[in-house]
Protein backbone atom coordinates (compact mmCIF):
# COMPACT_ATOMS: atom_id res chain seq x y z
CA UNK A 1 0.00 0.00 0.00
CA UNK A 2 1.15 3.39 -1.04
CA UNK A 3 2.54 5.22 2.16
CA UNK A 4 0.37 8.24 2.75
CA UNK A 5 3.29 9.92 4.80
CA UNK A 6 5.25 10.01 1.34
CA UNK A 7 2.56 12.14 -0.74
CA UNK A 8 3.57 15.29 -1.55
CA UNK A 9 1.06 18.12 -0.35
CA UNK A 10 0.27 20.72 -2.96
CA UNK A 11 1.33 23.74 -2.17
CA UNK A 12 -1.70 26.18 -2.08
CA UNK A 13 -1.40 28.96 -4.90
CA UNK A 14 -0.06 31.86 -4.79
CA UNK A 15 -2.70 34.77 -4.72
CA UNK A 16 -3.28 36.66 -8.06
CA UNK A 17 -1.11 40.11 -7.85
CA UNK A 18 -4.19 42.74 -7.59
CA UNK A 19 -4.74 44.50 -10.92
CA UNK A 20 -3.60 48.08 -11.44
CA UNK A 21 -6.70 50.19 -10.18
CA UNK A 22 -8.10 51.57 -13.91
CA UNK A 23 -6.71 55.15 -14.39
CA UNK A 24 -9.45 57.32 -14.58
CA UNK A 25 -9.83 59.30 -17.50
CA UNK A 26 -9.94 63.08 -16.70
CA UNK A 27 -12.93 64.99 -17.71
CA UNK A 28 -13.46 68.39 -18.91
CA UNK A 29 -16.10 69.86 -16.82
CA UNK A 30 -19.42 69.94 -17.90
CA UNK A 31 -19.08 73.76 -17.50
CA UNK A 32 -15.82 74.31 -19.35
CA UNK A 33 -17.22 72.31 -22.11
CA UNK A 34 -20.22 73.98 -22.30
CA UNK A 35 -18.61 77.30 -22.54
CA UNK A 36 -15.90 75.70 -24.92
CA UNK A 37 -19.21 74.67 -27.34
CA UNK A 38 -20.85 77.87 -26.94
CA UNK A 39 -17.56 80.24 -28.19
CA UNK A 40 -16.92 77.75 -30.96
CA UNK A 41 -20.85 78.27 -32.06
CA UNK A 42 -20.20 82.37 -31.59
CA UNK A 43 -17.29 81.61 -33.65
CA UNK A 44 -18.98 79.80 -36.43
CA UNK A 45 -21.98 82.04 -36.92
CA UNK A 46 -19.68 85.13 -36.80
CA UNK A 47 -17.55 83.90 -39.81
CA UNK A 48 -20.46 82.67 -42.14
CA UNK A 49 -22.02 86.26 -41.73
CA UNK A 50 -19.06 88.34 -42.00
CA UNK A 51 -17.91 86.30 -44.25
CA UNK A 52 -21.10 87.24 -46.62
CA UNK A 53 -21.59 90.73 -45.26
CA UNK A 54 -18.37 92.15 -43.57
CA UNK A 55 -18.46 92.86 -40.15
CA UNK A 56 -20.04 96.37 -40.35
CA UNK A 57 -23.32 94.79 -41.98
CA UNK A 58 -23.76 92.74 -38.98
CA UNK A 59 -25.29 92.99 -35.32
CA UNK A 60 -24.59 90.98 -32.25
CA UNK A 61 -28.11 89.89 -31.93
CA UNK A 62 -27.73 87.85 -35.84
CA UNK A 63 -24.73 86.38 -34.28
CA UNK A 64 -26.32 84.58 -30.90
CA UNK A 65 -29.32 84.17 -33.14
CA UNK A 66 -27.41 82.54 -35.64
CA UNK A 67 -25.65 80.33 -33.06
CA UNK A 68 -28.79 79.91 -31.39
CA UNK A 69 -27.41 81.47 -27.90
CA UNK A 70 -28.82 84.20 -25.46
CA UNK A 71 -27.55 87.77 -26.56
CA UNK A 72 -26.47 88.42 -23.01
CA UNK A 73 -23.86 84.64 -23.35
CA UNK A 74 -22.14 86.54 -25.98
CA UNK A 75 -20.32 89.34 -23.60
CA UNK A 76 -19.19 86.29 -21.80
CA UNK A 77 -16.48 85.46 -24.55
CA UNK A 78 -16.14 88.54 -26.30
CA UNK A 79 -16.06 92.69 -24.86
CA UNK A 80 -17.97 93.42 -28.36
CA UNK A 81 -18.13 92.76 -32.21
CA UNK A 82 -14.86 94.13 -32.74
CA UNK A 83 -13.40 91.46 -30.26
CA UNK A 84 -14.85 88.32 -32.10
CA UNK A 85 -14.34 89.85 -35.34
CA UNK A 86 -10.23 90.23 -33.95
CA UNK A 87 -10.62 86.44 -33.27
CA UNK A 88 -11.77 85.49 -36.65
CA UNK A 89 -8.69 87.52 -38.39
CA UNK A 90 -6.19 85.66 -36.10
CA UNK A 91 -7.74 82.92 -36.88
CA UNK A 92 -8.33 83.07 -40.57
CA UNK A 93 -4.99 84.98 -41.18
CA UNK A 94 -2.74 84.09 -38.45
CA UNK A 95 -2.98 80.28 -37.21
CA UNK A 96 -3.25 79.27 -41.14
CA UNK A 97 -0.27 81.09 -41.28
CA UNK A 98 1.38 79.48 -38.62
CA UNK A 99 0.06 75.95 -40.26
CA UNK A 100 1.84 77.04 -43.79
CA UNK A 101 5.13 77.50 -41.77
CA UNK A 102 5.32 74.23 -40.12
CA UNK A 103 4.56 72.49 -43.73
CA UNK A 104 7.19 74.45 -45.44
CA UNK A 105 9.59 73.86 -42.48
CA UNK A 106 11.47 71.51 -44.68
CA UNK A 107 11.96 73.42 -47.35
CA UNK A 108 15.10 75.85 -48.38
CA UNK A 109 14.42 77.42 -51.85
CA UNK A 110 12.15 80.04 -51.42
CA UNK A 111 10.39 79.55 -54.82
CA UNK A 112 8.90 76.93 -53.06
CA UNK A 113 7.88 77.48 -49.96
CA UNK A 114 5.94 80.28 -52.22
CA UNK A 115 4.40 77.76 -54.32
CA UNK A 116 3.67 75.09 -51.59
CA UNK A 117 1.86 77.77 -49.53
CA UNK A 118 -0.02 79.39 -52.60
CA UNK A 119 -1.33 75.83 -53.69
CA UNK A 120 -2.34 74.80 -49.67
CA UNK A 121 -4.03 78.27 -49.54
CA UNK A 122 -5.98 77.83 -52.79
CA UNK A 123 -7.09 74.68 -52.05
CA UNK A 124 -8.23 75.13 -48.13
CA UNK A 125 -10.42 77.70 -49.77
CA UNK A 126 -12.29 75.06 -51.75
CA UNK A 127 -12.50 72.57 -48.90
CA UNK A 128 -13.83 75.57 -46.48
CA UNK A 129 -15.68 78.00 -49.01
CA UNK A 130 -16.46 80.26 -46.03
CA UNK A 131 -13.08 80.84 -44.77
CA UNK A 132 -12.34 81.36 -48.52
CA UNK A 133 -14.97 83.67 -48.56
CA UNK A 134 -13.99 85.28 -45.59
CA UNK A 135 -9.98 85.62 -46.78
CA UNK A 136 -11.17 87.21 -49.95
CA UNK A 137 -13.34 90.00 -48.21
CA UNK A 138 -10.62 90.81 -45.77
CA UNK A 139 -7.52 90.01 -47.37
CA UNK A 140 -6.87 93.56 -48.20
CA UNK A 141 -8.15 95.16 -44.86
CA UNK A 142 -5.23 97.09 -42.76
CA UNK A 143 -5.59 93.88 -39.58
CA UNK A 144 -4.79 91.49 -42.79
CA UNK A 145 -1.46 92.83 -44.13
CA UNK A 146 -0.57 93.91 -40.98
CA UNK A 147 -0.47 90.05 -39.44
CA UNK A 148 -0.71 86.82 -40.37
CA UNK A 149 -0.81 85.78 -44.11
CA UNK A 150 0.58 89.35 -45.19
CA UNK A 151 3.45 89.31 -43.58
CA UNK A 152 4.56 85.40 -44.05
CA UNK A 153 4.15 86.49 -47.87
CA UNK A 154 6.57 89.88 -47.16
CA UNK A 155 9.02 87.31 -45.59
CA UNK A 156 8.78 85.03 -48.28
CA UNK A 157 9.42 87.32 -50.83
CA UNK A 158 12.23 89.33 -48.98
CA UNK A 159 13.98 85.61 -48.26
CA UNK A 160 13.49 85.26 -51.88
CA UNK A 161 15.14 88.34 -53.20
CA UNK A 162 17.84 88.11 -50.70
CA UNK A 163 18.68 84.33 -52.05
CA UNK A 164 18.61 86.36 -55.62
CA UNK A 165 15.78 83.70 -56.65
CA UNK A 166 13.36 86.55 -57.11
CA UNK A 167 14.02 89.53 -59.42
CA UNK A 168 11.94 91.95 -58.73
CA UNK A 169 12.13 95.80 -59.33
CA UNK A 170 9.24 96.89 -57.38
CA UNK A 171 8.72 94.19 -54.22
CA UNK A 172 6.00 96.21 -53.40
CA UNK A 173 4.49 95.71 -56.57
CA UNK A 174 5.28 91.83 -56.08
CA UNK A 175 3.86 91.65 -53.07
CA UNK A 176 0.63 93.26 -53.94
CA UNK A 177 0.74 91.06 -57.44
CA UNK A 178 1.07 87.78 -55.51
CA UNK A 179 -1.69 88.57 -52.92
CA UNK A 180 -4.41 89.98 -55.40
CA UNK A 181 -3.97 87.07 -57.58
CA UNK A 182 -4.03 84.35 -54.79
CA UNK A 183 -7.72 86.17 -53.80
CA UNK A 184 -8.94 86.40 -57.80
CA UNK A 185 -8.19 82.57 -57.69
CA UNK A 186 -10.22 82.22 -55.28
CA UNK A 187 -13.16 83.73 -55.84
CA UNK A 188 -12.87 82.76 -59.36
CA UNK A 189 -12.63 78.70 -57.81
CA UNK A 190 -15.69 79.62 -55.38
CA UNK A 191 -17.66 81.25 -58.32
CA UNK A 192 -16.84 79.15 -61.61
CA UNK A 193 -15.03 76.08 -60.82
CA UNK A 194 -15.63 74.24 -57.67
CA UNK A 195 -18.02 71.81 -57.45
CA UNK A 196 -21.18 73.34 -56.83
CA UNK A 197 -20.46 76.86 -58.49
CA UNK A 198 -23.15 78.67 -58.86
CA UNK A 199 -22.03 80.64 -62.23
CA UNK A 200 -19.77 76.79 -62.99
CA UNK A 201 -20.75 77.25 -66.83
CA UNK A 202 -19.46 80.36 -67.53
CA UNK A 203 -15.59 79.56 -67.57
CA UNK A 204 -16.88 77.44 -70.69
CA UNK A 205 -18.76 79.51 -72.53
CA UNK A 206 -15.38 81.84 -72.38
CA UNK A 207 -13.84 78.89 -73.62
CA UNK A 208 -11.52 78.74 -70.41
CA UNK A 209 -10.35 75.68 -68.42
CA UNK A 210 -10.42 75.48 -64.61
CA UNK A 211 -8.19 72.75 -64.22
CA UNK A 212 -5.33 72.26 -61.96
CA UNK A 213 -6.04 75.61 -61.04
CA UNK A 214 -3.55 75.63 -57.72
CA UNK A 215 -0.91 74.88 -59.57
CA UNK A 216 -1.65 76.90 -62.93
CA UNK A 217 -1.68 79.42 -60.02
CA UNK A 218 1.11 79.16 -58.21
CA UNK A 219 3.78 78.72 -61.66
CA UNK A 220 2.31 81.93 -62.74
CA UNK A 221 3.26 83.57 -59.25
CA UNK A 222 7.00 82.19 -59.75
CA UNK A 223 6.96 83.34 -62.99
CA UNK A 224 6.11 86.91 -61.77
CA UNK A 225 8.61 86.87 -59.18
CA UNK A 226 11.37 86.27 -61.36
CA UNK A 227 11.56 82.04 -62.29
CA UNK A 228 12.10 81.18 -65.73
CA UNK A 229 9.21 79.72 -66.99
CA UNK A 230 9.55 76.19 -67.67
CA UNK A 231 11.05 76.11 -63.59
CA UNK A 232 8.16 77.75 -62.60
CA UNK A 233 5.60 74.85 -63.97
CA UNK A 234 8.35 72.25 -62.80
CA UNK A 235 8.40 73.76 -58.66
CA UNK A 236 4.46 74.40 -59.50
CA UNK A 237 3.71 70.67 -60.26
CA UNK A 238 5.89 68.73 -57.20
CA UNK A 239 4.13 66.87 -54.59
CA UNK A 240 2.81 68.43 -51.70
CA UNK A 241 3.68 68.21 -48.06
CA UNK A 242 0.54 67.15 -45.94
CA UNK A 243 -1.15 69.06 -44.07
CA UNK A 244 -3.18 67.72 -40.63
CA UNK A 245 -6.44 69.00 -41.38
CA UNK A 246 -7.28 69.38 -38.13
CA UNK A 247 -4.75 72.37 -37.17
CA UNK A 248 -6.48 73.93 -39.73
CA UNK A 249 -10.21 74.89 -38.02
CA UNK A 250 -11.07 77.80 -37.25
Amino acid sequence: MPNPSNRRTAKPAAPAAPSPAPVAEEREPRGARRKRETRARLLDAALRLMAEKGMEGVAINEITEAADVGFGSFYNHFESKEDIYSTLVDNVFKDFADVLDRVASGLSDPAEVVSVAVRHTVMRARRDAVWGRFLIREGFSARALSRGLGQRLLRDIANGIAAKRFVLSDPLMGFLSVGGTVLSVIAADLNFVAPGAPASDVLKELGFSGEHLPERTAATLLYTLGIKRAEAEKIAARPLPAVDERTEAV
